[in-house]
């Protein structure tokens, strides 16, 4: 399993991950909207650099959970979480339901509105990439070793390390460690990252494992909202056509 490991405290701001990521997908640029988030996020830019007071700054991208709540509430499965860590989507399956936008707990996925068909967008860890030994651009561009690529053992590996060693600096936690099952994208940092969960405590539980029922009704309630609405096509049909007959009598002239 592949994963990436951000360490806040190398990080400059200088946005070549956002550029690369940018150039790698030849993403548009950014139109600002008026109810956008201001995490710099959007369909147009899937990985953003986070200012946080104390000119501390923060790396925002997809998380790649290991169990995704996205993958978990899209219907159509149009999402997917790879082998290789990656949590990546198809958009000839996607209807743009946008419920993976309402399961996922760190806000990630985004509706593209300009385009006619809208869809989802998203980081998707440059999977083509890593599938041939290749590590994201991302990680390959940045200039301070803020973030890098591996394996996710050796990542958490080095992580803790950092910290047994540097204690004074970061705060005694990795981020993406365990929380909702862990994730492929890892932080580690001098300052508090709940804000990247919009300061909701996550716990360790998979968020798939506490919406599992509701997810498994999803298909009976299409078919039965789908026969429901057969039936209510068929009788308002039938009626409209008993009105018409009894108006067509009505008009029939009568015998002399």
């Amino acid at each position: 399993m592949k994963a990436i490991l951000t360490d806040t405290t190398k990080c400059i701001g200088c946005r070549e991950c956002v550029i690369a990521c940018k150039s790698t997908y030849n993403l548009e640029p950014e139109i600002p909207r008026r109810w956008a988030k201001d995490d710099g996020l959007s369909a147009n830019n899937w990985t953003s650099i986070v200012p946080r007071p104390g000119d501390k700054y923060v790396r925002k991208q997809c998380r790649h959970c290991e169990e995704p709540a996205c993958v978990s509430a899209c219907p159509v499965g149009a999402l997917t979480k790879t082998a290789q860590g990656a949590v990546v989507y198809d958009s000839h399956k996607c209807m743009g339901c946008r419920y993976c936008m309402m399961a996922c707990p760190y806000g990630i996925p985004r509706y593209d509105w300009d385009e006619p068909v809208p869809y989802i967008r998203k980081c998707i860890l440059c999977y083509d990439k890593i599938k041939v030994g290749e590590q994201p651009s991302c990680t390959a561009a940045c200039p301070t070793g803020a973030t890098i690529f591996g394996d996710r053992d050796e990542l958490l590996q080095e992580a803790h390390r950092r910290i047994q060693e540097n204690p004074e600096l970061y705060i005694d936690r990795v981020w993406g460690e365990k929380e909702i099952g862990g994730s492929s994208v890892l932080y580690i940092s001098d300052t508090d990252l709940s804000f990247l969960t919009y300061n909701q405590p996550l716990g360790e539980k998979p968020v798939p494992k506490r919406t599992e029922a509701a997810m498994n009704s999803v298909p009976y309630a299409f078919v039965g909202m789908g026969s429901l609405m057969a039936g209510i096509s068929w009788v308002v049909g039938r009626r409209m056509k008993l009105q018409q007959d009894n108006s067509a009598q009505k008009e029939e002239p009568g015998d002399e």
